[in-house]
């Protein structure tokens, strides 16, 4: 299930982001040192983190799905690999299904679906990680984030209150777009729309970030959105029970943690955010 970019994800894509950041001159600042530091926002923020998520699904038909679950997340490294667990509670279907991630910089990140109903213990191949993210419009690599090293980025644009950042694949055989842009907020770094462009230059998918708030000294994506601009279907999907530094043990995100898992860490925090 895996660019908010990309963002759950950018869905998840946007749980953990943060407007602590360094800030450099518009003049001087380049697109590789934007696209660091907004990536540094969208998934770095805090030593760990967790959240809640509703992803209301809206097909082209106007049907509607709707997906309930909590993501865990901790730092292995800060900008570098990272741990991510991932478990269903509605609806009936998918509840008690489970995702665990494990981001690597230098190398495909490796990821295990459980599904409930087999007692099955799946990974997920690399070759996977631009597809449906549990039948949203998310996808896999939306959990965790894409390689910096997988794109090249230019900075075509600044505007008051953004940078516009272009990124072409080094792979254009690996992924399924010829390029994407990213809006990326100047005073926070906060990636805010993210729109992928096929062959023919059409625009066929777009992320928008729809609400922020600031959670525990962190600027954080509250409600996102990804259209499919072909089919006219979307996903809303709202982020709540956020909370970050909360000391999540490192043998959470164990393959055990996928048939067993571990409700101490994903009981809602005291205060509602």
């Amino acid at each position: 299930m895996k660019s908010v970019t990309n963002a759950l994800s950018v869905l998840l894509v946007g749980l953990f982001t943060s407007s602590a950041c360094l800030v450099a001159s518009a003049e001087t600042i380049t697109a590789d040192q934007i696209v660091q530091r907004a990536n540094h926002v969208a998934f770095y923020q805090g030593q760990d983190g967790r959240a809640e998520t509703r992803m209301k699904i809206i097909d082209g038909s106007g049907r509607e799905q709707l997906r309930q679950f909590t993501i865990l997340r901790k730092n292995v490294t800060d900008g570098g690999d990272q741990q991510f667990f991932v478990f269903f509670q509605r609806p009936s279907d998918v509840k008690r299904t489970a995702f665990l991630v494990k981001k690597h910089i230098d190398r495909d990140d490796d990821r295990w679906l459980y599904l409930p109903s087999l007692d099955l213990v799946k990974r997920i191949s690399a070759g996977d990680k631009r597809t449906s993210f549990v039948g949203s419009d998310f996808y896999y690599e939306d959990v965790s984030g894409r390689s910096l090293k997988a794109d090249k980025h230019t900075l075509t644009e600044t505007t008051e209150s953004h940078y516009i950042i272009d990124n072409y694949p080094v792979d254009p055989d690996g992924v399924e777009f010829k390029h994407y842009k990213v809006w990326v907020n100047k005073a926070t770094y906060l990636p805010e729309k993210t729109e992928y462009f096929d062959d023919q230059e059409n625009l066929y998918r777009s992320i928008e970030a729809l609400d922020q708030q600031e959670i525990d000294g962190y600027i954080t994506v509250t409600k996102m959105k990804v259209t499919d601009h072909r089919t006219g279907g979307y996903t809303l999907s709202e982020i709540r029970f956020i909370k970050y530094n909360i000391g999540i043990d490192d043998d959470v995100f164990s393959e055990r943690s996928l048939r067993t898992p571990p409700q101490e860490w994903l009981k809602r925090p005291t205060n509602k955010t």
